[in-house]
């Protein structure tokens, strides 16, 4: 049987060369994140003099550390590995200004710290209410650069725990050759820097396998799933080895625990339902209480701080949008009138239409009525009218012509109008809604309408129609609903409307509701203004009344006629600006 052999692990460890001399006389060597009884401290260890402020932030919360007078130097930034730790979710360390070195704690909530710079080294003291696995951007061959007082903390870590990056896990070369389990899950352990614990059915079950660069955790896993064994992470860190059956066992034994869970943000229904599915079967529940917008979980001990911190990553302050809608509509119409009357005709017969005439047999002063026609039937005499019905309403110029011509009179009435009617409407409703919510904005009014069914009498019979009032909802209508993406753009689906009222002319025959409205869904950047509706309809109508072939001669033919031209042009453009509301802060 050939021997495992842990020399790979000191290989899989990159050691950082030494760091340069800071150019502005301080420099931050390491950060380090350590577990002592009741509490947890943020180290970094510096080189020079230095001057720290502090500050906190809020929603989401988080703890600012700024060393003034200082440089990363040659300092190599692992990211952060994304565990929990009392309370911090995450280690940002940047260089934020020439001179400044900015570290920021991400926080589950507000803590009540200590800060403290003494003997080169920085130090954050705050609660923990358990113990943590500790983490620093150094390795282990860089302890050395640490405190004295903090170098036992430092020397604990695993050799490759040290230097891991999120998304980046050590990877192992190695080969087992009739290894028991027990020599090879210790191997893992001293690889991860995890403690590992095997129980009572793990049983002497011998290895033979071959590893090349493998991450840790996949090897690991494979290695126990061809032995016929489950890993499972207890509280705390701690990973339980054994068969399937005997952790199931386990944690079947676990007692239940009810907690309430605070939600800030979100709905509690809506976070009730979706951690609906990761409780345990026929145990868990989950149930929203509306009045203090909390969750009342109930689930196995060993799950609460798992559930817990998965509604907390779900409970986020959303951005705020802003939109600015903008609704221009132009209704124009362009209205030429002309037209031609002609009357002729004696004394003894003539239209009394166009012209009125005495009547020679009446009281002086009275004329006939203008539906009046009179015959000469006592020789050959000739009255016309030319385009008598032909008028216009409201004409803006009116002339008129007579002459004599032998023992007729000629009259000709000339009348012409050119109208110009333009109504311009520009709305610019303004809303703010939260991220994914609906937000609706009406500027209007509602204006009744009385119906009247005629097929519903009041009595039977011959009694009058039923009729009743109806509340018909007009203006400028902005509904949307935003959605701000991880770029930062926003995707919005609109329905915008602008909507008027016309009554019939004819009393109870309803009426007509003009509107212009668009639904659509775009993505847009922030502030950026973008056209999501645009229209134009022109209508031209021409009209032309007149006195047969007369009317259409060339040339002469519109002294013989009437004419009317109307043009009527709307417009309708739709703009929107969204702008994104937060107070977000980065580093």
């Amino acid at each position: 049987m050939k021997p495992v052999s842990l020399l790979v692990v000191a290989g899989l460890v990159a050691f950082a060369p030494p760091p340069s001399a800071a150019p502005f006389g301080g420099e931050v060597r390491a950060v380090s994140l350590l577990a002592s009884p009741g509490q947890a401290e943020l180290v970094v260890s510096v080189n020079g003099d230095v001057t720290v402020t502090d500050l906190t932030l809020r929603d989401p919360e988080r703890l600012v550390i700024d060393i003034h007078g200082a440089t990363l130097g040659a300092l190599d930034l692992p990211m952060y590995d994304g565990v929990n730790r009392a309370g911090v979710r995450n280690v940002r360390v940047r260089q934020f200004a020439p001179t400044t070195v900015r570290v920021v704690l991400d926080l589950d909530r507000q803590v009540d710290y200590q800060v403290e710079s003494a003997d080169g080294t920085v130090r954050v003291t705050f609660g923990a209410d358990r113990t943590f696995l500790a983490w620093s951007t150094t390795s282990p061959a860089r302890a050395a650069d640490l405190p004295v007082e903090t170098a036992p903390e430092v020397e604990t870590l695993p050799v490759v725990a040290a230097v891991m990056r999120q998304g980046q896990e050590p990877r192992i070369t190695v080969s087992w050759d009739g290894a028991s389990v027990a020599d090879v899950v210790s191997g893992f352990a001293a690889l991860s820097g995890r403690t590992i614990i095997l129980g009572k059915e793990v049983g002497n079950t011998k290895v033979t396998a071959e590893i090349s660069d493998k991450p840790w955790t996949q090897a690991f896993q494979a290695i126990l799933a061809a032995n016929g064994l489950s890993a499972q992470e207890m509280p705390g860190g701690i990973i339980r080895v054994d068969s399937p059956k005997a952790l199931a066992e386990i944690d079947s034994l676990q007692p239940m625990e009810t907690t309430i869970l605070r939600i800030n943000y979100a709905r509690a229904a809506e976070i009730a339902a979706s951690i609906s599915g990761i409780l345990t079967p026929e145990k868990g529940k989950a149930i929203a209480d509306t009045a203090s917008n909390s969750v009342i979980l109930t689930d196995k001990r060993n799950r609460i701080d798992e559930i817990s911190d998965f509604v907390r990553s779900l409970d986020i302050r959303t951005p705020q949008v802003s939109i600015q809608a903008k609704i221009i509509f132009v209704d124009r119409s362009d209205i030429s009138q002309l037209g031609l009357q002609y009357d002729i005709g004696n004394e003894s017969q003539f239209f009394n239409k166009l012209v009125s005439r005495a009547d020679p047999n009446g009281e002086p002063g009275t004329t006939f009525d203008e539906n009046v026609t009179i015959v000469d039937l006592g020789g050959n005499t000739v009255s016309a009218i030319g385009n008598a019905d032909a008028t216009i309403a409201g004409s803006a110029l009116d002339l008129v012509f007579s002459t004599a011509i032998g023992g007729f009179t000629l009259t000709s009435f000339l009348s012409a109008l050119e109208k110009v009617e333009l109504s311009d409407v520009q709305a610019e409703p303004v809303i703010t809604a939260l991220d994914n919510r609906r937000a609706k904005i009406l500027v209007g009014e509602e204006i009744p309408v009385r119906i009247v069914d005629l097929s519903s009498p009041v009595t039977g019979g011959g009694g009058a129609p039923r009729s009743t009032v109806q509340f018909k909802e007009t203006g400028i209508k902005l509904e949307v609903t935003p959605h701000v993406t991880n770029n930062r753009e926003i995707l919005m689906t609109l329905d915008t409307e602008r909507s008027a009222i016309q009554p019939l002319a004819a009393a109870d025959l309803g009426f007509v509701i003009t509107k212009q409205s668009s639904q659509n869904q775009l993505l847009v950047k922030d502030g950026e203004t973008a056209v999501i509706g645009g229209l134009t309809v022109t209508t031209v109508t021409r009209t032309r009344t007149g006195i047969p072939l007369l009317s259409s001669l060339p040339l002469i033919g519109n002294l013989f006629s009437f004419t009317n031209d109307t043009e009527n042009r709307k417009d309708l453009i739709i703009l929107v600006t969204p702008r994104i509301i937060d107070d977000g802060v980065t580093n």
